[in-house]
């Protein structure tokens, strides 16, 4: 057996990326030198650490089921071990203990069923739930998946799994336009998957190999890709990676463009409307607004104190963005200080974004709490605080003032570790709905373009579709992997979801 400090290293820094803890992954990746071991992270499968840690605590169960003159303990463990009770002697030598003991009463009365059992006792399980005595589940020590309404559940036939990635697939995004599907992978893939109907070959991938030059060559980065957003007319996505790079690639897969000034990874990018200007926040500290026709940095801006985590379009020169710094920041083209600072966050905000109309700032933070902000004060509009653990996300309706639906009334969702969706009416300051299927951290929510359905995905692996005037819930799927991001085509029709496991899916909303 070999077991090196960089293999561990790398297990654990893939456990906190594949959980969502980007921000330690990145800090943590940087302190243990992952860069520099010679582990081919594409050859190792998602969710590697657990897997092993699941296989040593069999191993510790098993050898506490074994006796001391090396026979096996007729039975299934007193109870299951937990990860901390394996690591600790006396509770192992407390069970072992136990199990002879146990064994000793069985021995005592020339049985190993438990005395007045055996009217109880089906052969090898006959008339018993999975063989389970009295046919009941066990529930201790895990949670089960909750039920899902048949008929709320979408069915296999309108599930369409698209594979291609080798690694987790954290981004996917939609074509405004057509029925073009993009991912981002930590394969050092991007993908784009065409969906569209007249398409003869069924979904076809295009792969956009995110390289570097070394040595005069083009070599895979073997980075992440963290972030993608597509133009407004569709014709050019562009993408952020772990390599420090941002990417302009034509909707065919082909290179246009490559942006090169962050020192470190890009953890957001967004084009603005008008669609002569790319956005990124990188964790140095900066944020670039970049000439997406020349590829050249128009202004760099280097307000924050500490990784920049996310950014958002106000208007076509004017942006937002946030930080580990607990601060966000309002920057306009050409300015060389902020236009309003907005403090009162206590922890990391992890997501900002305008209101369609641009006249509020939503922000989202470690802190538990939502904020709304406004140009016109210096203190919050809202505080709202509903959530029990961080919120990771947000979004806004496309609904009220200045969107396609003025007659609708806009409102925000928020996704959470704690593993709620929250809906609020903005304007009144409240919750309107919580909707509470989900069963791990939430880690994206999407508005439908009419705005009457809000998609979640959660690492349950599963994506569900609510009705955001009732709360109720309408449609459900649950995939192969942890679901990272969700996102809805042009015409609402589809939603696509990426996985912790490198499987994309995009489910089929028509009747």
């Amino acid at each position: 057996m070999s077991i090196t400090s960089d293999e561990v290293n790398f297990l654990v820094y893939r456990y906190l990326q594949e959980s969502g803890f980007s921000h330690s992954a990145f800090t943590f990746g940087i302190e243990s030198h992952i860069s520099q071991s010679n582990i081919n992270g594409t050859l190792v499968p998602p969710a590697a650490l657990i897997s092993i840690l699941q296989k040593g605590l069999q191993y510790v169960e098993a050898e506490i089921s074994i006796n001391e003159d090396g026979t096996v303990f007729d039975g299934r463990p007193i109870e299951s071990l937990s990860l901390i009770d394996a690591v600790m002697p006396d509770v192992v030598q407390t069970r072992q203990q136990a199990f002879r003991e146990k064994l000793a009463q069985q021995q005592a009365t020339g049985s190993t069923v438990p005395p007045g059992a055996q009217q109880n006792v089906a052969k090898n399980g006959e008339g018993t739930v999975n063989g389970e005595e009295n046919g009941s589940h066990a529930m201790n020590n895990h949670t089960e998946a909750m039920d899902v309404d048949g008929d709320v559940e979408i069915p296999a036939s309108k599930a369409t799994v698209l594979r291609g990635h080798e690694s987790e697939v954290f981004i996917c995004a939609w074509n405004p336009v057509s029925d073009l599907l993009a991912s981002g992978s930590g394969d050092s893939t991007a993908r784009i998957w065409n969906l569209n109907e007249k398409s003869s070959s069924g979904s076809t991938q295009l792969v956009l190999r995110h390289c570097i030059r070394e040595g005069g060559q083009d070599v895979p980065s073997n980075k992440d890709v963290t972030s993608l957003d597509w133009n407004s007319d569709g014709t050019l996505l562009a993408t952020g990676s772990y390599d420090g790079f941002a990417r302009i690639w034509t909707k065919d897969g082909n290179l246009a463009g490559t942006l090169g000034q962050h020192k470190g990874p890009i953890f957001a990018l967004k084009w603005n409307k008008k669609g002569n200007c790319i956005l990124s926040a990188g964790v140095d500290k900066t944020t670039i607004i970049w000439d997406a026709h020349t590829g050249e940095a128009k202004q760099q801006f280097p307000f924050h104190s500490a990784p920049a985590l996310d950014v958002d379009w106000q208007n076509n020169t004017t942006f937002a963005s946030c930080s580990t710094d607990m601060c966000i920041h309002v920057c306009r083209l050409g300015s060389d200080r902020p236009l309003k600072t907005f403090q009162g966050h206590t922890n990391e905000v992890n997501a900002i974004k305008w209101d369609p109309s641009g006249m509020l700032l939503a922000s989202c933070s470690d802190d538990m709490t939502l904020k709304i902000w406004s140009m016109k004060q210096d203190s919050c509009v809202h505080d709202l605080q509903a959530h029990s653990k961080e919120i990771y996300t947000i979004k806004w309706s496309p609904t009220g003032p200045g969107t396609s639906n003025p007659n609708s009334n806009i409102m925000l969702a928020s996704a959470s570790f704690d593993s709620t969706v929250r809906l609020w009416d903005v304007e009144r300051g409240v919750c309107i709905h919580t909707l509470t299927r989900h069963q791990e951290p939430v880690y994206s929510v999407a508005f439908s373009p009419d705005g009457r359905y809000l998609a979640s995905g959660s690492f349950d692996k599963c994506v569900h579709i609510w009705n955001t005037l009732s709360g109720d819930l309408v449609h459900s799927y649950r995939g192969t992997g942890g679901i990272f991001e969700v996102c809805w085509n042009s015409i609402g029709d589809k939603v696509g979801a990426s996985a912790s496991d490198g499987s994309v899916c995009v489910l089929d909303l028509r009747k």
